[in-house]
């Protein structure tokens, strides 16, 4: 099984986004059962809240179902529990590599690292652009499971 955190700042727009994204991804492709999939903070910020209502709007419309979720801080343990731990931006992950320390395994890495057009997902609590976000979020999740498929599956 391969296990997938994905992380931002405060868990409630893009990390759970990507959470979303992916698991609905895998189910429609038949491989759930190969998955555990989660996402969290770095901050302590949104602690218990769930998911943003533009989050949640952006992926109402585009079909994508809504899990029940509350933000929970990223600890030095899921680096051991994750195969993947895969920040939106070089904020998260500089903050992801304070959490654990160190990664010696190289599990860390930007979700749009797999992407032909490697960049940062831009937070849209900040830029109110769920949009964006959205389509990044996509392009990212689809170039990771593309990766997955090749190298791990």
């Amino acid at each position: 099984m391969i296990k997938i955190l994905f992380v931002c700042h405060g868990n409630i727009c893009r990390s759970t986004m990507a959470q979303f994204v992916f698991q609905d991804m895998i189910n429609k492709s038949g491989l759930s059962d190969q998955f555990y999939i989660d996402s969290a903070a770095t901050s302590r910020e949104e602690i218990g809240n769930p998911p943003h209502y533009g989050t949640v709007r952006k992926l109402q419309e585009a079909g994508v179902p809504v899990l029940h979720h509350r933000a929970v801080q990223m600890t030095k343990k899921d680096y051991e529990k994750y195969d993947f731990l895969l920040g939106m931006d070089d904020w998260n992950i500089r903050n992801m590599n304070r959490i654990v320390g160190k990664d010696p395994q190289h599990k860390i890495h930007m979700l749009l690292d797999f992407s032909s057009r490697p960049r940062s997902i831009a937070d849209p609590w900040y830029t109110g652009n769920f949009d964006v976000t959205y389509e990044d979020i996509k392009e990212g999740c689809e170039s990771f499971l593309a990766y997955l498929k090749k190298e791990k599956l």
